[in-house]
Order: C-alpha cells, then sequence, then structure tokens
C-alpha cells in the first residue's frame, strides 16, 4: 500500500479511573465510543474505621489497566491523544522525593493513602465544624470526615513523625496528573470539592459583609490556623497546592488533562447524555442543564446537579464553583454506601453463599437472579406491581452515617420487619427493600435541593417549576441494574435516563484529555459532542405505586427521627 493510501491517524482518547477496588482504563473514538477497557484490581486494608491503600501498588495497576486496554483495542500508543485521570476523592500523602509516607497505624510505609470512605476523623470533623467557619457555609454548613481537612488534622495529632516528613498531601486524582507528568498542578475540582478551596476566588469581587471577603480569596488561610492545621499555610501553601487549575492543563508528551474526582467525571461524561427529542424542547440550553442531576452509582452514590446561580442548600455539599461543569455552580449531595450497602446485605445473609454457587453456574450475577425471583414471587404472591413485595419490610440506609441531606456521620442503618426465615427469598425481599431505602434517599436529597434553590430562586416567576430538578441521569454500575433504575424512576417520580456507553466515569476522564489535546475549544463542547443517550426508564403512570411509595417514603423519614429520640433516651440514662 503506498502512503497516499494509508489512512490518517485516529484519534483516541484515553481515560483512567482509580475506583475503590479497582484501576480502569478506556480508550474513546472521536464520537465518544468506547474502544477498549482494561481493568486490575487493587490493594486495600480496612481496620475499623481506618481503611488504607498505596499509591504504589494503584501506579502499578494503572499501568496494567492502560495496556490491556491498548491490547484488547488493538490502539497503539502514537495513536492516543490525550489522557485524563479520575479518582476517589482519596488523600495521598508522599515526602520530597515523591516517595509514600505512612498513613497508617501500623507504620507500614506502602499505606500512605486515606480511602475516601474512612471514618477516622469524626471528632476531628465535629471539632472542626463547631469553628463555625464562613469557610463551611460552601460545604453543605459542616465538612464531612470524608473531606480531607479532617484527615489532615488526624494524621497531624495521630502521626507526628508522618506529619513532619510529608511534603505533598495530594487528593489521589491529583497524585495521578502529577505522578504521569511530574507537574504538581492541582484540579480545581479536588480542591474545591475536598479541601475548602474557595474556586470563585477570580470572580468579579462581590460586596459581601463577611469581613475575611470570602470572594477575593482561594485558601481561607485564617480557616487553616483556626482549625489547628496553619503549618500548611506556609510557603504559599506548597504542600496542599500552590497552582490550581481547571479546564486544560498539564502537558508532557500526551496532554494530560486536569483531573476530576471520580463522580465529576462520571458527571462530564454523562451530563449531555440526553435525547436529541427531548433537547428540542428546551427552550434554553443553561436552563435545560440545570433541570438534571446525575447519579454517579458505585461503592456510594453521588448526586451532581449544576446551577447558573449560587445556592446554599444545607446538608448538601456546595455550592462549588467550575468544580464540574465550568462557570457553573455545582451542589453534590451524596449518600456513603449503596453499591457497597447491597453487597453487605447480600454477602451477610444465610442463604448467600448457594445463590452465589448458583449464579456462578449459570454464568450470572447474584442481582440477575434476585431480580428474576422477585418478579416470580409477583406471580406467585399475586402482587399488583412488584415494590409492594416489601409492604412489610422498610430499611433505613444509613449504615456508613447519612452524608446527605441530613449530614450526620453518626447515623445507623435499620431494618424494620425482620423474620426467623433465612431462605432465599427473604434475602431477595430484604435486597428490594435496601435498593428501595437507597432510593428514597435520593428523593430525600431531590426534594432538599428543589426546596432550597433549585426551584426557590425563582418561585414569584412563572418558569418557576421549570427550574426545578425533574430529570435523573445514571451511570456507574449500579446503573446496569434495571430493578435499581426502575426503582429510582418510580420513587423519585422522573425519568432517568441511561448512557449509551457504560463506562461514563472512563468517558468522562477521556474527555479531559480530548480538550487538553485541544480537540474542543471547551469540556462543555466536548461533552456535547461524545455524550450520548441510551435507554430511558420512565416511572410508572399507575397511580397506586406512587401512592404506595409515598407511604413508604413517610415511614423511611420516620425511621431516622425515631433513631434521634432512641439517641436521646440512652444518652439521658448514661448521663
Amino acid at each position: 500500500m503506498s502512503g497516499a493510501d494509508e489512512a490518517p491517524p485516529r484519534s483516541v482518547f484515553l481515560g483512567v479511573d482509580v475506583g475503590t477496588g479497582s484501576a480502569r482504563a478506556g480508550l474513546f473514538d472521536a464520537n465518544g465510543k468506547l474502544l477498549g477497557f482494561g481493568n486490575c484490581p487493587i490493594q486495600i486494608w480496612k481496620e475499623g474505621d481506618c481503611i488504607e491503600q498505596s499509591s504504589t501498588d494503584i501506579w502499578l495497576a494503572v499501568c496494567s489497566a492502560v495496556k490491556l486496554a491498548c491490547t484488547l483495542a488493538n490502539v497503539d500508543g502514537k495513536e492516543v491523544v490525550g489522557i485524563g485521570f479520575a479518582a476517589t476523592c482519596s488523600l495521598v500523602a508522599v515526602d520530597s522525593d515523591g516517595s509514600p509516607v505512612t498513613v497508617s497505624w501500623s507504620g507500614d510505609s506502602r499505606r500512605n493513602v486515606i480511602v475516601w470512605m474512612d471514618h477516622r476523623a469524626v471528632k476531628q470533623a465535629e471539632r472542626i465544624n463547631a469553628s463555625n467557619s464562613p469557610v463551611l457555609q460552601y460545604c453543605g454548613g459542616s465538612l464531612s470526615p470524608e473531606m480531607e481537612p479532617p484527615k489532615l488534622l488526624w494524621v497531624k495529632e495521630n502521626l507526628k513523625e508522618s506529619w513532619s516528613m510529608a511534603f505533598r498531601w495530594m487528593d489521589l486524582s491529583d497524585w495521578l496528573s502529577y505522578r504521569a507528568t511530574g507537574d504538581d498542578t492541582r484540579s480545581l475540582c479536588t480542591t474545591v470539592c475536598k479541601w475548602t478551596y474557595l474556586g470563585h476566588a477570580h470572580l468579579e469581587q462581590l460586596n459581601e459583609n463577611d469581613s475575611r471577603d470570602m470572594e477575593a480569596c482561594g485558601w481561607d488561610d485564617e480557616f487553616w490556623e483556626e482549625i489547628g492545621l496553619g503549618d500548611l499555610v506556609d510557603g504559599h501553601h506548597a504542600k496542599i497546592g500552590i497552582f490550581v487549575f481547571q479546564e486544560l492543563g498539564l502537558e508532557a508528551g500526551t496532554p494530560v488533562g486536569t483531573s476530576l474526582i471520580d463522580a465529576h467525571a462520571g458527571g462530564v461524561g454523562v451530563m449531555e447524555s440526553f435525547p436529541a427529542s427531548d433537547l428540542k424542547c428546551e427552550a434554553d440550553e443553561n436552563d435545560g442543564i440545570c433541570r438534571r442531576m446525575v447519579l454517579v452509582c458505585g461503592t456510594s452514590t453521588c448526586h451532581m446537579a449544576v446551577s447558573q446561580s449560587k445556592l446554599f442548600i444545607p446538608g448538601v455539599w456546595g455550592p462549588f464553583w467550575s468544580a464540574m461543569v465550568p462557570q457553573f455552580w455545582l451542589t453534590e449531595g451524596g449518600q456513603s454506601a449503596t453499591g457497597a450497602l447491597l453487597d453487605h446485605i447480600i454477602e451477610n445473609h444465610v442463604a448467600s453463599p448457594h445463590l452465589a454457587n448458583r449464579a456462578a453456574s449459570q454464568g450470572t450475577t447474584v442481582f440477575a437472579l434476585l431480580n428474576k425471583m422477585l418478579e416470580s414471587m409477583m406471580q406467585e404472591l399475586d402482587a399488583s406491581f412488584l415494590s409492594a413485595l416489601t409492604k412489610d419490610l422498610h430499611v433505613l440506609p444509613d449504615f456508613h452515617g447519612n452524608r446527605s441531606p441530613i449530614a450526620d456521620p453518626n447515623a445507623k442503618g435499620m431494618v424494620s420487619g425482620l423474620t426467623l426465615d433465612t431462605s432465599e427469598k427473604q434475602l431477595a425481599l430484604l435486597y428490594l427493600a435496601t435498593v428501595q431505602g437507597i432510593a428514597y434517599g435520593t428523593r430525600h436529597i431531590i426534594e432538599q435541593c428543589n426546596a432550597n434553590g433549585h426551584k426557590g430562586l425563582l418561585l414569584e416567576t412563572p418558569s418557576s417549576v421549570l427550574t426545578a430538578i425533574n430529570t435523573l441521569l445514571a451511570c456507574g454500575g449500579l446503573a446496569k441494574n434495571l430493578l435499581y433504575i426502575q426503582e429510582h424512576a418510580d420513587i423519585t417520580g422522573y425519568p432517568v435516563i441511561l448512557p449509551r456507553e457504560n463506562e461514563s466515569v472512563l468517558l468522562g476522564a477521556a474527555i479531559l484529555g480530548a480538550v487538553a489535546a485541544k480537540k474542543y475549544p471547551s469540556l462543555h463542547d466536548a461533552m456535547k459532542a461524545l455524550n450520548a443517550a441510551g435507554q430511558v426508564i420512565n416511572p410508572s403512570k399507575d397511580p397506586n405505586v406512587k401512592k404506595y411509595h409515598d407511604a413508604k417514603y413517610r415511614i423511611f423519614r420516620d425511621l431516622y427521627d425515631k433513631q434521634v429520640s432512641y439517641r436521646s433516651i440512652i444518652a439521658e440514662a448514661l448521663a
């Protein structure tokens, strides 16, 4: 074949995502279609509230996943024109040479990552929140122990040698970009959402009365001094980030986009996955995107919504300026355990081993078997609809605390309606009730958002109802479970749009690489070009389904209220 006949080189975008259990890599073409996927497990240590990983192990897993994806897609490394990284919001400690610094009681230097779901810093978070710093208003009113300042304070108070050795404290996604390029630029996404950096620092001055002039600064030095971490202010915040960047950035050979937290990458990968027919009905594009909420459903679930105005929503993180979609404010709700909770419920049931063996022998999943079992039970019991099977079983899913909108890390899970039945059918019912409990939690978050901003700002205008969140877009592992998605549609009353590509977090990361490679003028342009809608799951039109879920939702809300009253009774008895 002559040179004139050779096909032009492809533009391939690489997205890398480090989740809680594995590193994953995805290669996408110029249409946003997945060409190849690689996956490699990562090690995790769990000891009580302390959950740790190794950045060395993570990087080896990333390299393995990328090589596997390239092999399976038959993509040469030269065809990759841009790379983007996404990861959990875990905390990485390294010394001046970039070597790991332990964050573990064990002293094991490999264990230099405090995982996002680690809850060792609950007391530190409580002390920080008692400071009433104006910084907290940009975190839904209080910091979660899953955010970085409480974890940093815990290390300073408990591991003094590690504290003195650490030269850089980094969010995991920022560390990945740093490891790939040697550039210490931090992401606006990570610093704003997990570190209290005020991303609106470059906005035009607003004449607020606050003496700290909150609109004029990025890092609030008084906040760090006040909570006992004033030493992080030294050297222009060198240990936590001198340079914070937004859309493009770190070019070293193949352009590398500034990183995102994994859930936020999921938002980038799915937010514009809207059917073309529905988009034509939207009078205003910016208004349309503000009526959507993305559910990134994995080990935990993040609920991502954007707005043109700054909205303060109690118990919901944010508002975060340009933390996901540039020039929009992000509000972020969440549930700390969703996929992890379903695994916990199933794996700790006596019927689980037999069910798992049957799933393996049939080449299917435990979830598929449970879903099929529920369909059969609906017919056997002559139930009018599947959800009604749980009429006597109610679950409060706060087994790992409540992230939003109650923001109570001390909340506990509750189950009402247990019997002595240990059969697979009873497990199926418990599984369904847990799925419903998770969906009621999503409904609670949406109601809190709509009541405190997405609808409330424009109540006096005729179009106020249009400003409310009224459409869900779901991605992540749980989004592949149609029963899970149908329950969310029925319980919230809103349609759920699934993306064409299952790997939305990887696509979001790849979009960062595409923008870094200057293939698109902006991140939002790249989203509109590379996002694509798949199946749309609509809520049931049966009024009895709505009536049933409204009743169970009242019970769901009452379970937490009862828990608070029980706490009070016990606290009084022990006083």
